[in-house]
């Protein structure tokens, strides 16, 4: 842009926030935001730098539920049905039409199917209880058990959250699975809990189940939400299927012999991901969530029945499932949807057509990092491709609205940057959970979202209830001060050089303590028990693993990971989760994993590049071979390894943690896969596996 253009832009700005900033100021109560921002959260309650912290609001005590006498989830729903009994409560969009994608020659091209989706047909919250109420007698009515196991593997829809209801109002303990396990992993899960039913969809008993059928001798019953077919061939003998309207007749009678729970009584046995292994279940009682999802409520300010939440990740992990509760315990509306039909470019929407959220409107939306960090650099592919005066204001806009957010001011007129972003307008709170966010991806989504991004702490063990940073804190790279249902100490680990007398702040392995700590892992002795404890309180505490630090205003940092810690052959410690975290902001990479070998004396790396980048970078070079030949060109190696290394120096990583060779892989790593979670946390065992042969070549072996 001419200079002369720039400066009068510059002019224009300054000019236009000197007239309206005092107005602005005083009206919008951008000084008590500020004042909020810089206050102390959260204090060690024992005076101690290693802590517990706790939040200002629960010193005394840590908080166990929202309402009094509302203590297990039935109550929770029961309290929520009578109180918003006609407001919509869950929402699922109709499907007026499928067809096969028609590539440029014309030929059809089977593996995507767009669909052309209507308008959200709704439950109301009376009509979710009854429905509730009804599948889990009609459960009742086929021998399923109080204190009996009962498994659900499905994908996230309107049906999973009333057979979770109907399970805990019946005091059916429900086996989570995601849908996206292996075979072995299912069957396992399914065996170890000894679960004679268990509820699917049309689609995954055809595609996963129906294969390890035979491996699970005592399932005697499966129930398909779907409505349609009604005869099943190739079940083998001795297995009903039933659909869920059936069940729901069948529960439609009188049924006054429920059990309801107690609070201590299991509603959950999470199955956890699996990133280190066989998936472990977790045991989460009625108590634990509703403390964990007390916490978080806390945490949203004017969460109320206006609000709607968009569900699309899996609900059979925690962050989602409390996610949904808090929602259902504020009377929010839940609109169900899912990654592929989320916005209007997702793969599943036809052309012209609406995705999701521009037809829900969400208010409140939750995302793992690995999902927003994509948004990052869509969106930045976007602005490279723009003319050089858009790219220039958008720059400019940008910037300043980085500076205005970093004061803890607004800024209305470049609001409107937010469309470029393809999410809904209307979001005012986005949660990230699952994986730790970069500070450029989160100050990103403040910016362009135009909404606080709410980053979060937590584990399966802990109900996803940990941390949560402050609507009004927009500092980067902290996840925010404990819940009012937690407490958090550090242990000093000597090993990694960590202490609670570390200056300028304590550090130390992150030990979550409350009523919002699980029972423990399901079925399972020894040293994996060994991370939960009970103190002479009596109260439980999990040791995460996890390395923290805590600033002075009562905020954690994450900043280590003792798990991902390898001490290298001349004595160095390398952080992979650290190495990994500062290279995944490089353009050029979609996703990285890091790898080391105690008897090596450095670090090597499997890298998914970014195909626009890659090819453009192959252009540059003239090379003209295709995506996998790229991939494994040798040449592309040492350019690619050339500029992640200066994104690594630029980064200030030490010499030792930068990577001397990487592998280029072709195949992006998803959760079907195999080689990440459904949370798109990576398999390192897994990968480790895959590149076997990769690892032995680039430390010399082969």
């Amino acid at each position: 842009m001419n200079p002369l253009l720039l400066q009068v832009f510059r002019s224009v700005v300054w000019v236009y926030s000197v007239i309206t900033f005092i107005p602005w100021y005083f009206f919008s109560g951008a000084g008590n935001n500020l004042e909020r921002a810089r206050r102390i959260k959260a204090r060690s309650v024992s005076g101690h730098p290693a802590g517990p912290y706790r939040a200002v609001y629960s010193q005394k005590e840590l908080v166990a539920w929202l309402h009094p006498g509302v203590d297990t989830l039935d109550k929770m729903f029961e309290y929520a049905a009578k109180r918003f009994p006609k407001r919509d409560c869950l929402g699922t969009r109709e499907v007026l039409s499928e067809e096969d994608e028609r590539q440029p020659n014309g030929k059809i091209f089977k593996k995507v199917r767009h669909v052309i989706l209507g308008n959200y047909d709704w439950l109301s919250y009376e009509e979710a209880y009854q429905a509730a109420k009804c599948f889990g007698s009609g459960l009742a009515a086929l021998n399923q058990k109080p204190h009996c196991n009962i498994a659900i593997f499905c994908e996230t829809r309107a049906e999973w959250i009333v057979t979770a209801q109907a399970c805990f109002m019946y005091n059916f303990p429900l086996v989570t699975l995601y849908a996206t396990l292996g075979p072995v992993a299912i069957a396992h899960g399914l065996n170890e809990t000894e679960v004679t039913h268990i509820i699917t969809s049309k689609d995954l008993l055809q595609s996963r189940l129906k294969a390890i059928l035979c491996d699970v001798p005592r399932l005697q019953y499966i129930i398909v939400v779907d409505s349609k077919p009604t005869s099943w061939p190739d079940i083998p003998k001795g297995i009903m299927v039933y659909n869920m309207d059936t069940v729901k007749e069948m529960g439609s009678r009188p049924d006054n012999n429920r059990r309801k729970p107690e609070t201590s009584d299991i509603a959950v046995i999470m199955y956890t991901s699996g990133s280190t292994g066989i998936p472990k279940g977790v045991m989460i009682s009625h108590g634990n969530l509703i403390a964990g999802i007390t916490g978080m409520a806390e945490r949203i300010p004017n969460l109320n029945e206006t609000d709607t939440y968009i569900g699309y990740l899996p609900l059979a992990h925690v962050l989602e499932l409390s996610a949904e509760l808090v929602s259902i315990s504020h009377g929010c509306r839940i609109g169900y949807s899912s990654p592929q039909t989320l916005a209007d470019q997702s793969t599943k929407i036809k052309k012209g057509s609406k995705g999701d959220t521009s037809v829900l409107k969400p208010t409140l939306m939750a995302a793992v990092p690995e999902i927003m960090d994509r948004i990052y650099k869509n969106v930045m592919t976007k602005v490279e491709e723009m003319s050089k005066f858009q790219r220039t204001l958008f720059v400019l806009a940008y910037n300043y609205k980085m500076e205005q957010i970093s004061k803890g001011y607004s800024t209305p007129l470049c609001d409107r940057v937010r469309a470029v972003v393809l999410i809904s307008g209307k979001t005012r709170v986005l949660l990230s959970g699952g994986a730790p966010l970069s500070a450029a991806t989160q100050r990103f989504m403040n910016i362009c979202m135009c909404c606080p991004v709410g980053q979060g702490y937590g584990l399966t063990e802990t109900c996803g209830a940990g941390t949560i940073s402050e609507f009004w804190d927009y500092s980067t790279g902290r996840v925010g001060a404990p819940l009012v249902c937690s407490e958090i100490t550090l242990k000093d680990w000597e090993e990694g050089g960590y202490y609670s007398t570390d200056k300028p702040n304590p550090r130390g392995e992150i030990l979550i303590g409350g009523p919002n700590v699980t029972m423990g892992y399901y079925k399972s002795k020894g040293k994996i028990q060994d991370d939960f404890f009970v103190d002479k309180n009596g109260q439980r505490w999990f040791c995460t693993g996890d390395i923290g630090e805590f600033h002075p205003d009562g905020c954690l940092k994450i900043i280590d990971r003792k798990k991902d810690l390898v001490k290298l052959q001349a004595g160095e410690y390398v952080s992979l989760g650290k190495v990994e975290a500062v290279l995944k902001n490089c353009p050029l990479i979609d996703n990285i994993c890091a790898y080391a070998n105690s008897d090596q004396s450095y670090v090597i790396s499997f890298v998914v590049p970014n195909h626009k980048q890659l090819m453009a970078l192959a252009e540059q070079m003239q090379i003209k071979d295709s995506w996998e030949e790229l991939c494994n060109n040798s040449q592309m190696e040492e350019v690619v390894l050339r500029i992640i290394t200066e994104a690594a120096i630029t980064a200030k990583l030490e010499r030792f943690e930068i990577p001397k060779k990487i592998r280029l892989s072709a195949e992006p790593w998803t959760p079907e896969t195999g080689l990440v979670t459904d949370a798109f946390k990576l398999k390192r065992k897994e990968l480790k596996t895959h590149y076997q042969e990769d690892i032995e070549r680039m430390y010399g072996g082969k």
